[in-house]
């Protein structure tokens, strides 16, 4: 027996920043809106909550402080180059280039909801055998991203039309209801008091989230470049993030593609104290440390460094035997270069304490490496390399180390400083120098030395997974973010009326728009474009 019945303007399917961008657009325009929220009211925002909080400019003021040179040509050049679009990707290229043209408007509307900056920016995804980022363009939200979702949920809850807006939490949408050809709202379950429902709406964003919440999903659709899917594969994605709409939008005849392109991460670990099921963080590698295979061998012939080609870490992993890896590193490493990519271990920024911050920056973050110490069993400290052999075995309940091995890779990566610098020749050295360069990087980045020195045990290894992040695939969406039919047999396509998807369930936009790589800080940008350019189109069609 259905118990309640929803009737409104637009009903859109999730809350996260995509959801809340599109309800606080038609707010503008005093429009009538449901978001439709599957989570607790204390988690409002979604996964983008948890963030970081990086974006992706161009010409900011922040790069124009740093005297960073940047155009919207150049990053259409990095972008497509590491994107390696096929050829027959339509919609993806053209909301690429949408996006890039529009950055500033991002800005300016992030601004304008009290939304501040760091005022270095990050270089990351710089390119290894594919060009990535020739400049940084990677902006640190002051807060991060619970910084951010607070600023846009306080903006929502203090518009003037605020009235013209309901929330549901813990409530599940489930299928669509068709009326002459026409999808006019969808059925779901009020999950706190198991009763069903009925959402009927002129029309319906859906702004659910990719699939990389949902592991059987992604082992599914896992990319063939990366051989079989792990044996162990931790969720850094949203518990919601399960695809059940994708299916449902199928249903009805929606496009839905790419879904094994995906931006997963190389080092994850279990998350010490988990909020979900196979709960993962996702640490920012040193490149100091040495990145081994489950022998302890180093994983080459490029040896692995973060910050040039995540996507690079991802596909070596995977090609190994047994698909994890070590990293190996010093006490003095960890507490200058370690960190976890989210808001929950960034205290400084979060909590918007400059000196805590720069302490953190300076001194390291002793606070995350003894709580990675005392509560991850798979970061392991020892006094010697033995030792550490001896740990990291019992660890894996395996012999699959030897001290042969161990000590053979961190010594030929040592024998280097015996040689002199002017006879340097390793490429792990040659990226860090490289990365040096720069100073947003400088100041994190220890100079090239030895690791195994006694002066700055103990030795640290740490277990890392590969860890399911986002989708890059989605639903085919055109420009005005509705939601595209399945192609006939002359490979045409039409909008299905009054249905749009944004953000993460769109592939951010088009059902692909980043390719096969991402140039890192754009998830958090497009899922804000794509949601504006939805609200846009409904608002517009109306006039």
């Amino acid at each position: 027996m259905i118990k309640n019945t929803y009737l409104t303007h637009t009903a859109i399917i999730g809350g996260g920043i995509s959801g809340i961008t599109a309800a606080i657009e038609l707010l503008d325009a005093n429009k009538k809106v449901i978001i439709i929220e599957r989570d607790f009211e204390k988690n409002f925002g979604g996964l983008a909550k948890e963030s970081f909080g990086g974006m992706f400019f161009i010409n900011s003021k922040q790069q124009k402080f740093s005297k960073i040179k940047d155009s919207v040509q150049q990053a259409k050049k990095d972008w497509f180059s590491f994107a390696e679009f096929e050829d027959k990707e339509i919609w993806g290229k053209k909301w690429a280039n949408a996006y890039l043209e529009s950055t500033h408007k991002i800005y300016d509307w992030l601004t304008s909801k009290k939304i501040k900056f760091f005022p270095i920016v990050h270089w990351v995804e710089r390119g290894l055998f594919q060009p990535g980022n020739s400049v940084p363009r990677f902006h640190m939200v002051w807060g991060t991203g619970h910084g951010l979702m607070e600023a846009i949920v306080n903006h929502l809850k203090s518009h003037p039309n605020y009235n013209n807006l309901q929330v549901l939490f813990e409530h599940r949408a489930e299928e669509f209801i068709i009326e002459n050809g026409k999808t006019t709202g969808f059925n779901g379950l009020d999950e706190k008091n198991q009763e069903s429902f009925v959402c009927k709406a002129e029309n319906i964003i859906v702004a659910t989230g990719g699939i990389n919440g949902n592991m059987q999903k992604v082992r599914q659709h896992w990319h063939k470049e990366w051989n079989t899917p792990p044996d162990i594969l931790l969720n850094g994605s949203h518990q919601f993030s399960d695809g059940l709409i994708h299916d449902e939008v199928h249903k009805i005849g929606g496009h839905i593609k790419n879904l094994d392109l995906m931006w997963n991460y190389a080092a994850g670990i279990p998350h010490p104290n988990p909020k979900r099921e196979n709960h993962g963080l996702s640490l920012v590698p040193p490149k100091s440390a040495l990145w081994l295979n489950y022998k302890g061998e180093r994983i080459g012939p490029i040896p692995m460094v973060s910050g040039f080609d995540t996507r690079y870490l991802v596909t070596k992993i995977c090609e190994q035997e047994k698909q994890y890896s070590w990293q190996i590193l010093n006490e003095k490493i960890a507490y200058k270069e370690l960190a976890v990519s989210g808001s929950e271990f960034n205290e400084g920024i979060k909590e918007k304490k400059i000196l805590k911050f720069l302490y953190s920056v300076l001194k390291g973050n002793k606070k995350l490496i003894k709580t990675l110490e005392n509560d991850s069993p798979n970061y392991i400290v020892a006094n010697s390399i033995e030792e550490l052999v001896e740990k990291m075995n019992d660890l894996t309940d395996t012999k699959d180390v030897t001290v042969e091995t161990l000590k053979n890779s961190i010594e030929s990566y040592d024998a280097n400083f015996e040689r002199g610098k002017n006879i340097w020749n390793d490429e792990q050295i040659r990226r860090i120098e490289h990365a040096r360069q720069y100073k947003g990087d400088k100041k994190r980045t220890l100079k090239p030395q030895k690791l195994n020195q006694k002066k700055n045990y103990p030795l640290v290894a740490i277990r890392e997974f590969i860890l399911s992040r986002k989708s890059l695939g989605g639903i085919e969406t055109n420009l005005n973010s509705q939601v595209l039919s399945i192609p006939n047999e002359q490979n045409e396509q039409s909008p299905i009326e009054n249905l749009y998807a944004i953000g993460e369930a769109a592939g951010f936009g088009g059902g692909g728009s980043h390719g096969k790589r991402a140039l890192e800080g754009t998830f958090l940008t497009t899922c804000i474009f794509t949601a504006q350019k939805a609200a846009k189109h409904i608002i517009e069609s109306e006039k």
